[in-house]
């Protein structure tokens, strides 16, 4: 399949927008002051509290949205309609830009290879992608991509949750996401897979209020010792919301980075003090655009899963109504060779639990029953197939529904 993209440069680039959040709305805004691209549709389910937008735009249908564009941008915050957006549009040789770090953990690396499709600029993974290509332009090899946290919970009442999600204008799951860290060990996932990198232990390290500089030198060594480059972040409430590699340069004369106050090495830390989600998603829609070249995925091989922690006990038969951002369970990354039978997080919204769960514990495949969708019937093949490719059979009780 051709996949990449070359629209006639006389003619704006046609953009089908799925999803009407937080990103999907924005970006929509930004569109109308734009020439250089306009939006063809936008997708999505929802029937009431739609942000004030053209109503000939609107479409429930993925068919429809596919058609009318030259690219398609996935932003819906729902990993199996992602999937099924995605699916089309490769259907239809269509590239799709992607603000969805959850899809690209849970089921991207199925996509991989079958068509362009791309994480954007603007999250904190894109981010650290679009750094990576800069240091290495200047002569750096990168031995961590950091993300930088400010706060971090694993077990958020839902009363403060509610109270955040007010103050922020932002929604109850996503403020629970980014507080137990679900999101932040999905983003770093992703980019260990996306840049072939590794983590150095389950959960990651996670250094807490140290100088960034001392973080990145312990991390740095680590990864020499690993021989692999590693995804990690820093918890330090007075450094910005950015993101951060370290790296090492050999050619570069160390008197001259001293000079250019990036410290005595020898690991050298480049920081972007911001990631500015939908407002950098047009870099990445320009790239697709123009050169067909993928920014980050998740790889069609990955080596880190986000599995699923239990926050409190589950019950023989309890439903796991929210997933990411819920208050049953957190994710947590784990390499598959470590936990092979560990269900990805992604997968359990709507999933029943089969047996008694204690706080802590690690749910497998075989502790749920997955609901029905385009992303589970995905996800259990990547299970089999990633099973076989290791030697090793599913868990005893485990069925393919």
């Amino acid at each position: 399949m051709n996949t990449k993209f070359s629209p006639k440069t006389s003619e704006p680039i046609k953009v089908g927008i799925g999803g009407t959040g937080f990103i999907g709305s924005g970006l929509l805004g930004l569109m109308e002051f734009r020439e250089d691209f306009v939006a063809s549709k936008v997708f999505t389910r929802r029937k009431d509290g739609l942000p004030k937008m053209d109503s000939s735009l609107i479409t429930s249908s993925v068919e429809e949205l596919v058609e009318s564009s030259d690219i398609v941008m996935e932003c819906s915050g729902d990993i199996s309609r992602a999937a099924e957006v995605v699916e089309a549009a490769f259907a239809a040789g269509k590239p799709v830009v992607t603000m969805g770090a959850e899809f690209n953990v849970t089921v991207g690396s199925y996509f991989v290879g079958k068509g362009l499709l791309t994480e954007a600029e603007g999250d904190q993974p894109g981010s650290l992608a679009a750094l990576r290509e800069e240091a290495i332009d200047m002569g750096f090899e990168p031995l961590v991509y950091g993300n930088i946290k400010g706060f971090l919970n694993h077990q958020p009442l839902p009363d403060e949750m509610h109270h955040w999600s007010e103050r922020n204008g932002i929604s109850v799951v996503q403020v629970t996401s980014f507080t137990d860290g679900t999101k932040l060990q999905i983003e770093q996932a992703l980019v260990a897979n996306g840049l072939d990198a590794d983590i150095a232990v389950r959960g990651l390290l996670g250094p807490k209020d140290e100088a960034l500089d001392v973080s990145a030198a312990q991390m740095g060594r680590m990864a020499k010792v690993k021989g692999r480059a590693l995804s990690d972040y820093v918890l330090n409430r007075t450094l910005p919301a950015g993101v951060f590699v370290v790296g090492e340069h050999h050619s570069a004369n160390p008197n001259v980075l001293r000079y250019l106050k990036l410290g005595d090495g020898p690991f050298y830390t480049l920081m972007r003090p911001y990631h500015l989600c939908h407002l950098e998603v047009f870099k990445t829609l320009r790239r697709v655009a123009t050169t067909g070249k993928v920014l980050l995925n998740n790889s069609a091989t990955p080596r880190i899963n986000v599995a699923a922690v239990a926050k409190k006990q589950l019950r023989s038969g309890s439903l796991i109504d929210i997933a990411i951002g819920g208050f049953e369970v957190r994710g947590e990354a784990v390499s598959f060779a470590e936990a092979p039978h560990a269900v990805p997080v992604g997968l359990l919204t709507g999933a029943r639990v089969n047996r008694k769960i204690e706080i802590g514990q690690t749910l497998t495949w075989d502790d749920v029953e997955l609901a029905e969708n385009t992303a589970t019937r995905i996800g259990r093949q990547m299970y089999e197939q990633r099973l076989a490719d290791m030697n090793m059979l599913p868990l005893a009780n485990w069925a393919r529904v």
